[in-house]
């Protein structure tokens, strides 16, 4: 039998993403007590102390189903950015809002134009539902909203803006962003990726969640970033009223599990984790950042958790060597940045670890 034959031919087409290695799988390969995961842009710190409590609190109400609607995560959201909250939509991630954004308006054949590299979900999932991807090159490392405009035809459907970029850790800003809105087709969706928006200070950083009254346009954030609540999987997206209940029409009903919900409405409350989260950042990025100009190191400047850098020709080694002495970084072939590896800014302790061997192995 011939299984093949059977799989959607759109489903033959995917490489799957393949995520960082998880800590435990490299404690065992290499024989290691102590390994340090700086791959995944993940927070180091641990995950919100209020979440925490809270999901303590509710785990003796995992006999019952959660509810499918996450009214109090809403309602806390609802209050945090002034939104109502038939214009929210919560996720099992902020992948899933991706999904349910192309299941619900992609047609087999529509195009869906996305950058390259990029995150990787969006030509993905996009191929999954039988979509063309149109893919433009970034330009030195940033999106070319210009470039991406240029592309759209009758058949343009959704367009998707990861700002902040990952992999690179660069955005877009006001002027670009609103150039690039203004004229646009309102029969063309344009979503808003923005997992990394935390850590922003850049003053030209545009609010995205001001343009959802265009209509056409869905913004996603996540919990699993500056909260540090990965492994509950869980994310938000806000959009037109109407986009929304089209997006709920193609979502499972219990989508989100119960301790995700508990723990995100109480890590939004969490102030303090928040700030030491934010702080952890800019002095992890501040030092590596520092670090690689002595180095004489090529990076691209990050807004984000993480940052890209270019070790040239030995850093499949390097990469190698580190995963050995227990330290995960992202090896970045596999996007098309050869040479590159992408870091994620850790505790202090990670980040000069993480430096020490760096600058060993690149004297070797």
């Amino acid at each position: 039998m011939n299984i093949e034959k059977l799989v959607k031919k759109s489903i033959r087409a995917i490489k799957p993403y393949k995520p960082g290695k998880p800590i435990e799988e490299v404690k065992r390969e290499f024989g290691l007590k102590n390994v340090y995961k700086m791959a995944s842009n993940e927070n180091s710190l641990g995950p919100s102390p209020k979440a925490v409590a809270a999901i303590k609190k509710g785990v003796l109400n995992i006999n019952r189903y959660p509810d499918g609607n996450c009214l109090f995560l809403k309602k806390a959201l609802s209050k945090k950015f002034k939104l109502r909250m038939e214009n929210l939509i919560i996720g099992n991630g902020s992948d899933e809002l991706i999904v349910l954004a192309l299941r619900a308006f992609i047609n087999k054949g529509d195009e869906v134009i996305v950058a390259y590299p990029t995150f990787m979900v969006y030509k993905i999932a996009a191929t999954i539902v039988g979509a063309k991807i149109v893919s433009v090159p970034l330009k030195e490392f940033h999106y070319d909203l210009e470039a991406m405009k240029k592309k759209i035809t009758l058949k343009t459907k959704m367009i998707f803006i990861a700002n902040p970029d990952n992999p690179t850790g660069s955005y877009v800003n006001r002027r670009e962003v609103e150039k690039f809105l203004k004229g646009l087709s309102k029969d063309i969706i344009v979503f808003f990726d923005e997992a990394y928006v935390e850590f922003i200070s850049a003053r030209d950083y545009p609010d995205c969640l001001c343009y959802i009254s265009r209509g056409n346009v869905i913004v996603s954030r996540s919990f699993s970033k500056v909260y540090g609540l990965g492994g509950l999987r869980i994310g938000w997206a806000a959009a037109s009223k109407e986009i929304i209940g089209y997006m709920n029409q193609v979502r499972e009903p219990f989508n989100v599990n119960m301790l995700a919900q508990i723990g995100a409405t109480a890590a939004l409350d969490d102030k303090k984790y928040l700030l030491q989260s934010q702080k952890m950042v800019k002095d992890g990025k501040k030092l590596l950042c520092d670090e690689f100009d002595k180095m004489k190191l090529f990076y691209v400047p990050s807004v984000a958790n993480f940052v890209l850098v270019n070790l040239g020709v030995k850093s499949l080694e390097i990469y190698d060597r580190l995963m050995q002495k227990g330290i995960i970084v992202r090896e970045m072939s596999v996007w098309g940045l050869k040479g590159f590896i992408r870091v994620t800014f850790g505790t202090n302790k990670e980040n000069r670890l993480f430096l020490k061997y760096l600058k060993k192995f690149l004297k070797d």
